[in-house]
Protein backbone atom coordinates (compact mmCIF):
# COMPACT_ATOMS: atom_id res chain seq x y z
CA UNK A 1 0.00 0.00 0.00
CA UNK A 2 1.46 3.36 -1.04
CA UNK A 3 2.19 6.27 1.28
CA UNK A 4 -0.62 8.34 -0.17
CA UNK A 5 -3.21 5.69 0.67
CA UNK A 6 -2.19 5.70 4.34
CA UNK A 7 -2.95 9.43 4.48
CA UNK A 8 -6.37 9.13 2.84
CA UNK A 9 -9.65 9.30 4.73
CA UNK A 10 -11.91 8.33 1.86
CA UNK A 11 -15.61 8.12 2.79
CA UNK A 12 -14.81 8.14 6.50
CA UNK A 13 -16.98 10.23 8.78
CA UNK A 14 -15.06 12.69 10.94
CA UNK A 15 -16.90 14.77 13.53
CA UNK A 16 -15.37 18.23 14.09
CA UNK A 17 -16.60 20.16 17.11
CA UNK A 18 -15.87 23.86 16.87
CA UNK A 19 -15.66 23.34 13.12
CA UNK A 20 -16.90 26.79 12.17
CA UNK A 21 -13.99 28.60 13.82
CA UNK A 22 -10.79 29.90 12.27
CA UNK A 23 -8.78 26.71 12.76
CA UNK A 24 -11.83 24.47 12.42
CA UNK A 25 -12.60 25.64 8.90
CA UNK A 26 -9.04 24.94 7.79
CA UNK A 27 -9.22 21.48 9.36
CA UNK A 28 -12.45 20.69 7.54
CA UNK A 29 -11.03 21.84 4.20
CA UNK A 30 -8.06 19.48 4.69
CA UNK A 31 -10.27 16.56 5.68
CA UNK A 32 -12.41 17.01 2.59
CA UNK A 33 -9.27 17.09 0.48
CA UNK A 34 -8.31 13.75 2.06
CA UNK A 35 -11.67 12.29 1.04
CA UNK A 36 -13.50 12.44 4.37
CA UNK A 37 -17.11 13.31 5.08
CA UNK A 38 -17.45 15.80 7.93
CA UNK A 39 -20.05 16.49 10.57
CA UNK A 40 -19.34 20.14 11.41
CA UNK A 41 -20.63 20.98 14.89
CA UNK A 42 -20.79 24.47 16.37
CA UNK A 43 -22.98 26.93 18.22
CA UNK A 44 -26.28 28.27 16.87
CA UNK A 45 -26.21 28.52 13.05
CA UNK A 46 -22.44 28.85 12.71
CA UNK A 47 -21.97 25.34 11.34
CA UNK A 48 -24.70 25.86 8.72
CA UNK A 49 -23.06 29.07 7.54
CA UNK A 50 -19.63 27.41 7.40
CA UNK A 51 -20.99 24.39 5.51
CA UNK A 52 -22.27 26.62 2.69
CA UNK A 53 -18.69 27.37 1.74
CA UNK A 54 -18.19 23.74 0.72
CA UNK A 55 -21.17 23.64 -1.64
CA UNK A 56 -23.48 20.75 -2.37
CA UNK A 57 -22.62 17.08 -2.31
CA UNK A 58 -23.00 16.26 1.36
CA UNK A 59 -19.29 16.36 2.17
CA UNK A 60 -19.97 18.70 5.10
CA UNK A 61 -23.09 18.27 7.21
CA UNK A 62 -23.82 21.00 9.78
CA UNK A 63 -25.07 20.36 13.30
CA UNK A 64 -25.71 22.53 16.34
CA UNK A 65 -24.53 21.77 19.86
CA UNK A 66 -23.37 23.82 22.82
CA UNK A 67 -20.94 21.38 24.43
CA UNK A 68 -21.16 23.42 27.62
CA UNK A 69 -24.65 21.96 28.00
CA UNK A 70 -23.20 18.64 29.11
CA UNK A 71 -26.55 16.97 29.58
CA UNK A 72 -27.24 17.33 25.83
CA UNK A 73 -24.06 15.52 24.73
CA UNK A 74 -25.11 11.84 25.11
CA UNK A 75 -28.30 12.33 23.10
CA UNK A 76 -26.45 14.28 20.41
CA UNK A 77 -23.83 11.54 20.03
CA UNK A 78 -26.41 8.74 20.00
CA UNK A 79 -28.62 10.52 17.46
CA UNK A 80 -25.82 11.29 15.02
CA UNK A 81 -24.21 7.87 15.37
CA UNK A 82 -27.56 6.35 14.43
CA UNK A 83 -27.78 8.67 11.44
CA UNK A 84 -24.21 8.50 10.09
CA UNK A 85 -22.64 5.56 11.89
CA UNK A 86 -19.89 5.59 14.50
CA UNK A 87 -17.32 8.13 13.30
CA UNK A 88 -13.84 7.07 12.28
CA UNK A 89 -12.50 10.18 13.97
CA UNK A 90 -13.46 13.06 16.22
CA UNK A 91 -11.75 16.44 16.59
CA UNK A 92 -12.65 18.77 19.45
CA UNK A 93 -11.55 22.39 19.00
CA UNK A 94 -14.06 23.88 21.44
CA UNK A 95 -12.86 26.00 24.34
CA UNK A 96 -13.99 28.68 26.76
CA UNK A 97 -12.08 31.60 28.20
CA UNK A 98 -12.87 34.82 30.08
CA UNK A 99 -10.14 37.18 28.81
CA UNK A 100 -10.05 38.60 32.36
CA UNK A 101 -6.99 39.46 34.39
CA UNK A 102 -6.15 37.08 37.23
CA UNK A 103 -7.09 39.81 39.73
CA UNK A 104 -10.58 40.20 38.21
CA UNK A 105 -11.25 36.50 37.68
CA UNK A 106 -13.93 35.05 39.98
CA UNK A 107 -14.19 31.46 41.12
CA UNK A 108 -17.39 31.19 39.09
CA UNK A 109 -15.56 32.46 35.97
CA UNK A 110 -12.82 29.87 36.47
CA UNK A 111 -15.28 27.02 36.95
CA UNK A 112 -17.44 28.06 34.00
CA UNK A 113 -14.52 28.16 31.57
CA UNK A 114 -13.14 24.81 32.63
CA UNK A 115 -16.59 23.26 32.71
CA UNK A 116 -16.62 23.74 28.94
CA UNK A 117 -12.95 23.06 28.31
CA UNK A 118 -12.38 20.07 30.58
CA UNK A 119 -15.64 18.65 31.91
CA UNK A 120 -17.63 18.90 28.67
CA UNK A 121 -14.58 17.83 26.66
CA UNK A 122 -14.27 14.74 28.82
CA UNK A 123 -17.94 13.81 28.49
CA UNK A 124 -17.83 14.29 24.72
CA UNK A 125 -14.68 12.19 24.33
CA UNK A 126 -16.06 9.46 26.58
CA UNK A 127 -19.36 9.24 24.68
CA UNK A 128 -17.73 9.07 21.27
CA UNK A 129 -14.81 6.94 22.43
CA UNK A 130 -17.13 4.36 23.98
CA UNK A 131 -18.85 3.88 20.61
CA UNK A 132 -15.47 3.61 18.90
CA UNK A 133 -14.49 0.95 21.44
CA UNK A 134 -17.52 -1.13 20.48
CA UNK A 135 -16.57 -0.70 16.83
CA UNK A 136 -12.95 -1.68 17.53
CA UNK A 137 -11.35 1.37 15.91
CA UNK A 138 -11.25 5.15 16.11
CA UNK A 139 -9.14 8.24 16.49
CA UNK A 140 -9.84 11.16 18.84
CA UNK A 141 -7.99 14.45 18.67
CA UNK A 142 -8.25 16.99 21.49
CA UNK A 143 -6.84 20.50 21.37
CA UNK A 144 -4.47 21.85 23.98
CA UNK A 145 -2.17 24.86 23.50
CA UNK A 146 1.38 26.03 24.00
CA UNK A 147 -0.11 27.75 27.05
CA UNK A 148 -0.90 24.34 28.47
CA UNK A 149 2.90 23.91 28.76
CA UNK A 150 4.36 27.39 29.25
CA UNK A 151 3.20 30.65 30.78
CA UNK A 152 2.46 33.73 28.65
CA UNK A 153 5.02 36.51 28.64
CA UNK A 154 3.32 39.66 29.96
CA UNK A 155 5.39 42.00 27.77
CA UNK A 156 3.81 40.57 24.64
CA UNK A 157 0.34 41.60 25.80
CA UNK A 158 0.48 45.37 25.94
CA UNK A 159 -2.64 47.51 26.55
CA UNK A 160 -5.43 47.29 25.57
CA UNK A 161 -4.82 43.54 25.58
CA UNK A 162 -4.64 41.30 28.64
CA UNK A 163 -2.21 38.40 28.73
CA UNK A 164 -3.62 34.98 28.06
CA UNK A 165 -5.80 34.16 31.10
CA UNK A 166 -4.90 31.64 33.79
CA UNK A 167 -8.02 29.48 33.50
CA UNK A 168 -7.29 28.90 29.80
CA UNK A 169 -3.78 27.62 30.48
CA UNK A 170 -4.89 25.44 33.37
CA UNK A 171 -7.60 23.90 31.21
CA UNK A 172 -5.25 23.24 28.33
CA UNK A 173 -2.73 21.57 30.65
CA UNK A 174 -5.55 19.33 31.85
CA UNK A 175 -6.33 18.33 28.28
CA UNK A 176 -2.79 17.05 27.77
CA UNK A 177 -3.15 14.77 30.78
CA UNK A 178 -6.67 13.70 29.78
CA UNK A 179 -5.30 12.74 26.36
CA UNK A 180 -2.77 10.41 27.96
CA UNK A 181 -5.35 8.85 30.27
CA UNK A 182 -7.88 8.19 27.50
CA UNK A 183 -5.15 6.84 25.21
CA UNK A 184 -4.12 4.23 27.77
CA UNK A 185 -7.71 3.44 28.72
CA UNK A 186 -8.74 2.57 25.15
CA UNK A 187 -5.43 1.37 23.72
CA UNK A 188 -6.44 -2.28 23.84
CA UNK A 189 -9.57 -1.49 21.81
CA UNK A 190 -7.64 0.16 18.96
CA UNK A 191 -9.03 3.59 19.82
CA UNK A 192 -6.33 6.23 19.70
CA UNK A 193 -6.40 9.58 21.50
CA UNK A 194 -3.92 12.36 20.76
CA UNK A 195 -3.86 16.10 21.19
CA UNK A 196 -2.48 19.03 19.28
CA UNK A 197 -0.98 22.08 20.96
CA UNK A 198 -0.97 25.09 18.64
CA UNK A 199 1.43 27.94 19.17
CA UNK A 200 0.65 31.50 18.02
CA UNK A 201 -2.29 31.31 15.61
CA UNK A 202 -4.07 34.68 16.00
CA UNK A 203 -7.35 34.78 14.11
CA UNK A 204 -7.87 37.21 11.20
CA UNK A 205 -9.68 39.78 13.37
CA UNK A 206 -6.76 39.96 15.80
CA UNK A 207 -4.28 40.15 12.95
CA UNK A 208 -6.20 43.03 11.41
CA UNK A 209 -6.98 44.97 14.60
CA UNK A 210 -3.73 44.41 16.53
CA UNK A 211 -0.84 44.25 14.04
CA UNK A 212 1.73 45.36 16.63
CA UNK A 213 0.69 42.51 18.92
CA UNK A 214 0.98 40.01 16.07
CA UNK A 215 4.46 41.36 15.29
CA UNK A 216 5.51 40.82 18.91
CA UNK A 217 4.17 37.24 18.76
CA UNK A 218 6.10 36.63 15.56
CA UNK A 219 9.26 37.92 17.21
CA UNK A 220 8.90 35.38 20.03
CA UNK A 221 8.79 32.46 17.59
CA UNK A 222 12.10 30.98 16.42
CA UNK A 223 10.62 30.87 12.92
CA UNK A 224 9.92 34.60 13.09
CA UNK A 225 6.23 34.44 12.20
CA UNK A 226 2.82 33.37 13.47
CA UNK A 227 1.14 30.22 12.24
CA UNK A 228 -1.34 29.94 9.40
CA UNK A 229 -4.56 27.97 9.93
CA UNK A 230 -3.70 25.45 7.21
CA UNK A 231 -0.58 24.50 9.17
CA UNK A 232 -2.80 23.01 11.90
CA UNK A 233 -4.95 21.11 9.42
CA UNK A 234 -2.18 18.82 8.13
CA UNK A 235 -1.23 17.48 11.57
CA UNK A 236 -4.91 16.82 12.34
CA UNK A 237 -5.40 14.84 9.13
CA UNK A 238 -2.20 12.90 9.80
CA UNK A 239 -3.22 11.86 13.31
CA UNK A 240 -6.63 10.75 12.04
CA UNK A 241 -5.14 8.67 9.24
CA UNK A 242 -3.69 5.15 9.18
CA UNK A 243 -0.25 6.75 8.79
CA UNK A 244 -0.50 7.44 12.55
CA UNK A 245 -1.86 3.99 13.45
CA UNK A 246 0.75 3.42 16.20
CA UNK A 247 0.60 6.91 17.69
CA UNK A 248 -1.53 7.44 20.77
CA UNK A 249 -1.27 9.55 23.92
CA UNK A 250 0.89 12.06 22.05
CA UNK A 251 0.85 15.84 22.35
CA UNK A 252 1.84 17.15 18.92
CA UNK A 253 3.18 20.68 19.36
CA UNK A 254 2.64 22.94 16.33
CA UNK A 255 4.23 26.16 17.49
CA UNK A 256 7.06 27.14 15.16
CA UNK A 257 9.49 26.27 17.96
CA UNK A 258 7.92 28.61 20.55
CA UNK A 259 8.28 26.13 23.43
CA UNK A 260 11.88 25.24 22.52
CA UNK A 261 13.23 28.18 24.49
Amino acid sequence: MGTDSFLRLDNQWIWVFGGAGYLGQAVIAQLISAGAKVLCVDLDNRAALAAKAYGAGGKVVPATLDVGQVEAIPAFVKENAARYGVPAGMVNLTFASTAKTMEDLTAEDFDRANHTGITAGFVLAREVGSLMKEKGKGSIILFSSMYGMVSPRAELYQAPMNKNPVEYGVGKAGIIQMTKYLAVHWAGSNVRCNCISPGPFPNPAVQQQHPAFVERLAGQSPMGRVGHAAEIAGPVAFLLSDAAAYITGHNLVVDGGWTCW
